[in-house]
């Protein structure tokens, strides 16, 4: 018959799997690097997945297709994936996982609240990460350890130059982290307007490099608060190149145009 069926563009596709949650049939797989329609049984057209694809791959079309089954989409979901698919990680929220790429699977580490004592130079000083990935384009803005959270946005040198980054940055935020210089500014600017949107937000703190164009980051950060309407306090702390912490400011909100 012909009906409506989505259609993804494999030269688009990255593979990054945010479509798969969005389908609640289990149409959608990520095979061999890329989101493919498995079975056109399972797929019912009505698109539900279009919105959630960041490189806009996903469109519906008219053609012959088998007709919709829900017998079969009920059938299915107690069978095991397509044959090369990649297994859906395990994370904390179904909602949340990264398709086909291992390395971008959301996890959560649990730290403890009450800081760690000093440690001699025969141990490893304990890291106060809590989550995975901590790429800006890799953590979904839906991500669980974004919610209520405050907000790390570190220039990726800053981890680098600056000893004391876990105690005193790190410590009690969740961080995501990037080159204002070589990523695509206004790509942060849309993920960081999500992640604003959708997440009650207690703070953002921005760490950037003393260099000129480190600033770009901070730029982000405060071009995203103002497009998501949400007057979250945002501080900027600046690290020089020898790794000294040369200061900190609150950034006030501009007024709305």
């Amino acid at each position: 018959m012909i009906r409506e069926i989505v259609k993804i563009d494999e030269e688009k596709c990255d593979g990054c799997g945010l479509c798969i949650p969005a389908c609640h049939e289990g149409a959608i797989q990520i095979i061999d690097g890329k989101a493919r329609v498995i079975n056109d049984r399972m797929c019912d057209g009505l698109g539900a997945c279009l919105g959630h694809c960041p490189r806009c791959a996903i469109t519906i079309e008219k053609r012959d297709a088998e007709a919709f089954d829900e017998e079969f989409v009920a059938a299915s979901a107690t069978q095991p994936a397509h044959a090369g698919a990649s297994p859906l990680p395990q994370v904390e929220d179904p909602a949340v996982h990264a398709g086909g790429c291992p390395g971008s699977r959301v996890l959560r580490f649990e730290r403890p609240e009450t800081p760690t004592p000093p440690t001699d130079a025969a141990t490893d000083a304990p890291s106060e990460l809590t989550h995975w990935p901590v790429q800006l384009n890799l953590l979904p803005p839906h991500a669980p350890v974004l919610r209520d959270a405050r907000l790390l946005v570190a220039a990726d040198c800053v981890p680098v130059a600056y000893a004391d980054f876990h105690r005193k940055l790190l410590r009690g935020r969740t961080v995501l982290i990037g080159c204002p210089k070589f990523d695509d500014l206004p790509g942060y600017v849309g993920r960081l307007t999500a992640i604003i949107s959708q997440n009650r937000l207690r703070e953002i703190v921005v760490a950037r490099m003393e260099v000129p164009c480190c600033n770009g980051i901070l730029a982000a950060v405060c071009e995203a608060r103002q497009q998501a309407g949400v007057a979250v306090p945002i501080v900027e702390v600046i690290i020089g190149r020898g790794g000294n912490l040369l200061g900190e400011r609150e950034i006030p909100v501009e007024p709305a145009a």
